[in-house]
């Protein structure tokens, strides 16, 4: 027989204690209500620009070196020694302009003996032409032989060639007596002088005696690929294949960063590719009243290829690539939910892409925070703008939902 043992009175007090807890340990640990349905976690946000068509100005950078229009090496054209030096050395010298003086001396006795053997044989000459008009009249009655007459008009036809032969000598020493003056061949800026009085010069010697160049204008030379050039081409006449036109304004970027004040124009691009770059150089003339831009300097050229009145620009962080290099970005649509556009881009400006294909104006990009919510979630925006220097800055306010935003 089993005895039971009676009840504590404390029992029913600590059942019902443990029956409360275990009906609250699910809301305490965070597990959702009986019903099975998550409660509320928030709108993702994310930042936003409204897509606006600008204006823009398509422009290429592109290296380049100064060259002056016109350059000419003075060389003596006779040998002599120097006996002054008639410029000022970096001083702007006048086409016809004495440079040199060329000891004369030796090269107008040259030409006073010319003229010398000119007068001999012209006397010959005349004595020649006598005789011979004198044996005709004698041939006339046959006083004289025909073969005497014939002798005779040789004799002139062989002075008068000596004649002509002196006067040649004539004019080359008088052609050299000038030559003893060595004049500017043209005019512009004349560099240091490689020789001094007294110096031995000698005809089409190999360095140069001083260097004249003309340097307003100026060419800048340029390297522009092939494919640009023909982009160039295409935006300034579509239906055209020749050459560069005059119209294409060209701006300069000097050593110093600073920009040069004058626009200039591009003159001519050359009609052959070098097959090792694939580059074509292309020259521009610039105004130079003022000698800032010399023979030698490094430039670099910003040519203006085309203008834009409807160009979307989009910033550089909103654009994403997938595995396949494809470029993408994410728009807010106006139910307010993420989604994913493919993009065509074009050229980068600064810190902004052009795009060419994938966004319509007024549509809503995502700048930043995509990366909080798929495709198809619903998001709420904050506002973004472009500051005045293109670059992106927030706009401080807040957050809003997407289909309230409007810029």
């Amino acid at each position: 027989m089993r005895l039971s043992q009676p009840e504590s009175p404390a029992a029913p007090r600590v059942l019902r204690m443990a029956t409360l807890v275990l009906a609250l340990m699910p809301a305490a640990c965070g597990a959702p209500p009986h019903h099975g349905q998550p409660p509320s976690q928030g709108t993702p946000s994310v930042s936003i620009l409204v897509v606006r068509p600008e204006p823009l100005t398509l422009t290429r950078e592109l290296p380049g070196r100064v060259s002056p229009v016109l350059v000419s090496e003075v060389r003596p054209q006779v040998t002599g020694l120097i006996q002054s030096r008639d410029f000022v050395e970096g001083a702007e010298v006048k086409a016809g302009s004495l440079l040199y003086q060329i000891d004369p001396a030796p090269y107008r006795a040259a030409l006073d003996s010319a003229n010398a053997a000119l007068a001999k044989a012209q006397s010959t000459l005349r004595l020649a032409q006598i005789k011979s008009t004198r044996y005709r009249e004698l041939a006339a009655i046959r006083a004289v032989s025909q073969q005497d007459l014939d002798d005779a008009d040789a004799s002139v036809q062989q002075d008068e060639a000596d004649v002509a032969s002196a006067q040649a000598a004539c004019e080359t020493s008088r052609i050299n007596l000038a030559y003893t003056r060595i004049t500017a061949p043209v005019s512009g800026h004349i560099g240091r002088s490689s020789v001094t009085r007294g110096a031995l010069v000698t005809a089409s010697q190999t360095t140069a005696l001083a260097t004249i160049q003309k340097i307003d204008p100026v060419y800048v030379d340029l390297t522009q690929s092939s494919i640009d050039i023909l982009r160039l081409r295409r935006a300034v006449d579509p239906g055209s294949a020749g050459p560069v036109s005059h119209t294409v304004q060209v701006r300069l970027l000097l050593e110093d960063g600073s920009v040069y004040a004058l626009p200039g124009t591009l003159e001519f691009a050359e009609v052959t590719v070098d097959q090792s770059t694939g580059a074509v150089n292309v020259r521009a003339l610039f105004p130079n009243p003022h000698a800032e831009l010399l023979p030698g300097m490094y430039v670099r050229a910003i040519v203006t290829e085309a203008v834009e009145s409807q160009a979307l620009l989009i910033p550089m962080q909103a654009v994403s690539r997938d595995a396949g290099g494809h470029a993408f970005a994410f728009i807010v649509d106006w139910e307010g939910r993420l989604q994913s556009r493919p993009l065509t881009l074009g050229r980068a400006i600064g810190n902004r892409w052009v795009v060419t294909a994938g966004l319509e104006p007024g549509e809503r990009l995502v700048v930043e925070g995509a990366q909080k919510a798929a495709p198809g979630d619903a998001v709420a925006t904050v506002p973004y703008e472009m500051g005045a220097d293109g670059r992106v800055a927030r706009v401080q306010g807040r957050t809003a939902p997407a289909a309230s935003f409007s810029n």
